[in-house]
């Protein structure tokens, strides 16, 4: 080996590890920052003329990474994000039911009725019994219009919360816009993007939180970013995501659908709906699991007002609404009136505070006098009475979208909803818990296989610093040799 050459391979060693040595600084500055993968430097030989080896070349900056688990990463975490989404929509519905030693729940108001109406039924000519059964039936009203309210209440935040998921979405496409860009551009002029990868990775991370998605990579590191249904929301250029909210709900009312690329894709009449993320655990609670909550609301207060009609004594088979009322006419069991939960109360005839009487829970005639089933006023008379306790455990017919029974008691079928709320919350707790875990562990696999070990680069360190010393030695050498020759040749 030539001294020229043995002095380039010496340069090109120290040039090599001094950019060795700056990206291991890098990695230990950068290894407890989220989503900082370790870099390393590509290194080669060069050649010279004659073949023989003359030194290192530094080809760029690489960083590990692993694209399985990363997909597994951005997966999972879409799914354990709708999950908790939709489970913290059902704790709040759970608030319907409360404490079950409270007894605050329609199917414990709806009992607590039941009895009453037996402690009158014995004593018919018991006013504080009377009195007790009215404020149990009020009570029952309230519990079915509260339960109500926060239904839709949770159904108006979930539509808010698809508003703000919505524009996050909109800001993260945009930050991935530019990267992508910087990425391309730089990866085409052979500039280290390694940085603006790892960027690029955890906005792609917290945008599988909010929606679920799924990605292709392109030459030159571009990327085209899909949701999980395979409508396209970035190539090149970010695509629009568009989202009407709604203030006020009500049990009539249906929220907007989310549009992306043109393509409804969570909401009402998505023609490719997506199945994980937060916008779709929203759109999920807003428009199935609270809808259907409110419909089994909405059953039982329809079977409240047909256990408690009355019917015409002179004309037997026409009935009307008795000591509960709703809106418009005794309603048919093959229909779900939505929102006769928000309506119903007790008829003011009842209620001696609106000029009514407590008679009238005893005696029938709520409806008018031909109604009354006790026409000679007898204190004794208890038959109305038993035939109300009666009620309760009648088998009827519900509607049979609501998920429960349709062929069932009253008081069953409150008991079956409540049942429904709260043994799909312990599902969704169990489903959020395993999910944790699998996120967890995907993203400990994953920061094992691309993170940085701090010992493992201070090792690296170390490496470098005896090649460098050595490089130094080969320079000093080749020095001391060209100072010989130079003194020969005087």
């Amino acid at each position: 080996m030539s001294l020229s050459v043995a002095l380039q391979v010496a340069q090109s060693a120290l040039a090599a590890r001094q950019t060795e040595s700056s990206v291991i600084a890098r990695n230990i500055a950068g290894a407890q920052e989220p989503g900082f993968s370790k870099k390393s430097v590509q290194l080669s030989t060069m050649y010279t003329s004659s073949g023989q080896a003359g030194g290192l070349r530094v080809n760029g900056i690489a960083r590990l990474s692993d694209s399985a688990l990363y997909s597994s990463l951005l997966s999972s975490t879409s799914v354990g994000t709708s999950q908790q989404t939709v489970l913290d929509g059902m704790t709040r519905l759970a608030e319907t039911i409360g404490d079950t030693e409270l007894e605050t729940s329609p199917a414990a108001k709806l009992g607590q009725l039941k009895l009453s109406l037996q402690n009158y039924a014995s004593d018919p000519n018991n006013v504080v019994m009377a009195q007790d059964a009215l404020l149990n039936a009020k009570n029952m009203a309230d519990s079915l219009r509260s339960s109500t309210e926060l239904v839709q209440d949770v159904r108006a935040t979930a539509d808010a919360d698809m508003a703000t998921s919505v524009r996050e979405i909109n800001s993260l496409l945009g930050k991935l816009e530019d990267l992508n860009s910087v990425i391309v551009k730089g990866t085409q002029s052979g500039a280290d993007v390694t940085d603006a990868l790892d960027s690029r990775d955890q906005v792609l991370l917290s945008l599988s939180e909010e929606i679920g998605i799924s990605t292709l990579s392109r030459a030159n590191g571009d990327v085209v970013v899909y949701t999980d249904s395979g409508v396209t929301l970035f190539e090149t250029t970010a695509r629009s995501v568009t989202f009407a909210p709604t203030i006020t709900y009500d049990a009539n009312t249906s929220g907007n659908a989310v549009i992306v690329d043109g393509v409804p894709v969570a909401g009402p009449g998505a023609v490719m709906p997506i199945s994980s993320g937060r916008l779709h655990g929203l759109a999920e609670l807003r428009d199935d699991t609270a809808v259907t909550y409110q419909d089994q609301l909405d059953e039982i207060a329809r079977g409240l007002i047909e256990a408690f009609q009355e019917e015409d004594q002179t004309t037997p088979g026409v009935f009307q609404q008795g000591l509960f009322l709703g809106t418009g006419t005794p309603i048919p069991p093959s229909t779900v009136p939505s929102g006769i939960a928000a309506d119903i109360r007790v008829n003011p005839n009842a209620d001696p505070d609106q000029g009514g009487s407590l008679d009238a829970i005893r005696d029938g005639g709520l409806a008018g006098a031909a109604f009354n089933y006790n026409p000679a006023g007898n204190a004794g008379f208890s038959d109305r009475l038993q035939e109300l306790v009666t009620a309760f455990d009648t088998p009827r017919t519900f509607a049979s979208s609501v998920e429960l029974d349709p062929d069932a008691s009253l008081s069953s079928f409150a008991a079956s909803s409540v049942s429904w709320l709260e043994s799909g919350r312990k599902t969704m707790t169990s489903n959020v818990e395993i999910q944790s875990v699998i996120v967890g562990r995907t993203a400990e696999n994953l920061n094992n296989t691309t993170g940085v070990n701090i010992d493992e680069e201070m090792t690296l360190l170390l490496e470098i610093e005896r090649a460098y010393s050595a490089a130094s030695r080969l320079i000093t050498a080749v020095d001391s040799m060209l100072d010989d020759l130079l003194m020969a040749t005087r």
